[in-house]
């Protein structure tokens, strides 16, 4: 069972917090910021207090702070600076760091004051896009990388799927079902990545559409059923880590014979896992995207 993480080499505080390991030496040794510990043969190691005041370092110095000037300061002085420029209206760095402790410590109180100060000051939308996407694509290289684990991953996501079905559903309970082309959204078989999806979702609704959101490992046999109830649709789907590279190309043409033929129907697909398929490949009513600010772009 995964614990809380709180010892941390320097590698990890590099990946958390973007300031190179090099970097830190130098502020260690010139400027006495932060107070690694020994291991008996002798590896350095620190403690969760120091990521936070690494992370916080990093904030002040990215917003003009000289490190000599925030060596200067206490660590009471380093944090009360810091939420000073946050309430200033810079709140996205902040933020992100903040998430990334919560994130780390599984602390969902964190978590949610962090989220509640955002949603004061942002748009859901901006909250989406100027922090939720930038932990997410950095939470799939610190797991990778063993600074985090996949559940540290799955803790964040979880909450941020928590917000976005929150306010889908304030959407959809104030309009009744709108007269337009039907999108249906899923994944393929054992795709259960679905943040990007639901955020689609959101968008989708938010442009006066209506959807029928179907979600994780959703078999392509089944997805043909619904061609007998709605007259168009236009069939939405991520692909992070499914269909593996070998298989993708089959999946993409399966999806134009069981779904696209003799109806008005069309696909649109987005994800890594399209940088397998072959464009030259690509059906008439499939179309591609490279993000999902393109494909909103689109609506």
């Amino acid at each position: 069972m995964n614990k809380v993480k709180t010892v941390f080499s320097i590698k990890d505080l590099e990946n958390l917090s973007g300031v190179k390991a090099h970097t830190i030496r130098i502020w260690e040794q010139r400027y006495d910021l932060l107070k690694p510990q020994r291991t008996e043969h002798n590896f350095r190691f620190y403690n969760i207090d120091s990521l936070k005041k690494l992370l916080n370092v990093s904030y002040l110095n990215q917003h003009g702070l000289k490190i000599s000037k925030i060596a200067e300061f206490s660590d009471t002085d380093i944090k009360r600076t810091v939420r000073e420029i946050a309430v200033s209206g810079k709140i996205q760095s902040y933020a992100v760091n903040a998430l990334k402790l919560a994130m780390i410590n599984f602390d969902q109180s964190l978590f949610y004051s962090i989220y509640n100060n955002l949603a004061e000051e942002m748009t859901f939308r901006t909250i989406f896009y100027e922090v939720v996407m930038p932990i997410v694509c950095e939470s799939g290289v610190l797991w990778q990388t063993d600074t985090i684990t996949p559940v540290h991953e799955h803790f964040i996501c979880t909450h941020f799927k928590q917000k976005i079905l929150i306010n889908i559903e304030r959407i959809q309970s104030l309009y009744p079902r709108p007269d337009t082309v039907t999108y249906v959204l899923f994944l393929p078989d054992n795709e259960l990545h679905d943040l990007g999806l639901l955020f689609i979702n959101y968008e989708l609704v938010c442009n006066g559409y209506h959807t029928v959101y179907l979600g994780e490992s959703t078999p392509i046999n089944d997805l043909a059923r619904v061609n007998s109830i709605f007259d168009e649709i236009v069939f939405v789907s991520y692909f992070t880590v499914q269909p593996e590279h070998d298989k993708i190309n089959n999946y993409i043409e399966e999806i134009d014979t069981k779904l696209l033929q003799d109806n008005d129907n069309k696909a649109l697909l987005l994800g890594r896992q399209l940088q397998h398929y072959d464009p030259t490949r690509l059906p008439e009513k499939i179309e591609i995207y490279q993000s999902i600010t393109d494909l909103v772009k689109d609506l």
